[in-house]
């Protein structure tokens, strides 16, 4: 799915800027948004595995767990883990066709709405997260990656696999 490849293009472009500070400022708590650097950044992964298991119906004590900031030290190894959790992400989605995409999902309560719409959420919460980890870089005093749909299509079109 085009949104995922994106997702997980912008989520990289993020972690490789987050690999170039210090481990100090990567760790350090943040005045600005809810969460620092590394916080945030986990948090989106979470989000991203948890909704995961919640959707291919895993029990509840496997995705309803908060990863630990500090499993994650610095940047290396946050997107060693989201590596392994992207090719999950992908394995399933691959098995995803249209009518599931199309068909309801029941998680109980207001959270009942098609497979596509929770998938959507997962991507603009990843893409919220996004702007806050670019907020916190640069008040860190780093210029922040360009990752904007369209440069995505640009970096696609410099590897030959746009046209």
């Amino acid at each position: 799915m085009m949104l995922f490849d994106y997702n997980y293009w912008a989520n990289r472009q993020i972690l490789d800027k987050a690999a170039e500070i210090s481990e100090e400022q990567f760790t350090a708590p943040s005045d600005v948004t809810w969460r620092g650097i590394r916080g945030t950044l986990v948090h989106t992964l979470d989000v991203e595995r948890s909704w995961r298991g919640r959707l291919r119906g895993e029990p509840k004590e496997s995705w309803d767990v908060e990863l630990p900031q500090d499993d994650h030290p610095n940047a290396q190894a946050l997107a060693e883990r989201w590596d392994r959790d992207e090719a999950e992400m992908r394995s399933w989605l691959d098995g995803v066709d249209e009518a599931a995409l199309d068909a309801t999902v029941d998680l109980g309560g207001n959270d009942r709405f098609p497979l596509s719409y929770f998938l959507l959420h997962v991507i603009t919460h990843s893409a919220h997260q996004r702007r806050d980890a670019v907020i916190l870089l640069t008040n860190a005093g780093h210029t922040p990656p360009e990752i904007e749909f369209l440069n995505y299509g640009d970096w696609l079109r410099d590897q030959g696999l746009l046209t």
